[in-house]
C-alpha cells in the first residue's frame, strides 16, 4: 500500500513565501501547489491528498476530485480542514505510512497523537523543491548522455559488408586472401 501524505493547503499557501512575494492570487496559488503536489505524488510514488478549508464557503458540500496520484477536497460550509484531516488519519489502517504537512501546532499534535507523522508546511515546500530540482537534473544528465555506439559501427568495414550481405541472403564478396 502507498504511503500517504495529507496536505493542509491553506496552511501550505500561507507558508510559502514565492506566493507572498510574487502576490500570486488565492486561485493561482491553489493551482500551482496542486500541479506541485501531483508531480510530487508521480516522483514519490506517494498518494496524496491536498485539503482546501470550506469552513466560512457557502459550499453546501464537500467536494473530492482524483488526478492521478493526487486527490482534491474541498470541505463543505462548516466543516474546517483540520476536522477532515483528523477523519482521515483515524480511519486510515495503522500500518499504511501517513504524514500530514501542516504548521498548526494543534493539528500537528493531533496528528501525532494518532500514529502518523507530521511534517510543516515549509518542510513539505523544502521538500517540494528538492524533489523538483533533482528531477531537473536527472532530465539534463539524461539528455546529456550520448547513445553508445553499435555493434555494427564497431565491426571492421569488410565484416560489416559481409554479414549485411548475409542479411540480405546474398553471397558475401570475398577479398583476395579468402575472407
Amino acid at each position: 500500500m502507498k504511503p500517504l501524505l495529507i496536505v493542509d493547503g491553506y496552511n501550505v499557501i500561507g507558508a510559502w513565501g514565492e506566493a507572498e512575494k510574487r502576490r500570486w492570487p488565492l486561485d493561482e496559488c491553489r493551482d500551482r501547489l496542486m500541479r506541485l503536489l501531483q508531480d510530487y505524488g508521480g516522483y514519490s510514488g506517494e498518494e496524496v491528498v491536498l485539503v482546501f478549508d470550506g469552513y466560512q464557503s457557502d459550499r453546501k458540500q464537500r467536494t473530492e476530485e482524483r488526478y492521478d496520484a493526487l486527490t482534491l477536497v474541498y470541505t463543505c460550509h462548516g466543516e474546517t480542514a483540520d476536522s477532515y484531516i483528523e477523519r482521515l488519519v483515524a480511519k486510515t489502517p495503522r500500518y499504511r505510512a501517513v504524514r500530514v504537512a501542516t504548521s498548526d501546532g494543534l493539528e500537528q499534535s493531533q496528528v501525532l497523537s494518532t500514529g502518523a507523522t507530521r511534517l510543516t508546511s515549509r518542510e513539505l515546500l523544502r521538500e517540494l523543491r528538492q524533489l523538483r530540482q533533482r528531477g531537473m537534473e536527472q532530465h539534463q544528465v539524461s539528455r546529456s548522455v550520448k547513445p553508445k555506439p553499435s555493434l555494427a559501427s564497431r565491426l571492421p568495414e569488410d565484416t560489416r559488408r559481409a554479414l549485411e550481405s548475409w542479411r540480405r541472403g546474398e553471397q558475401p564478396k570475398m577479398d583476395g586472401n579468402g575472407r
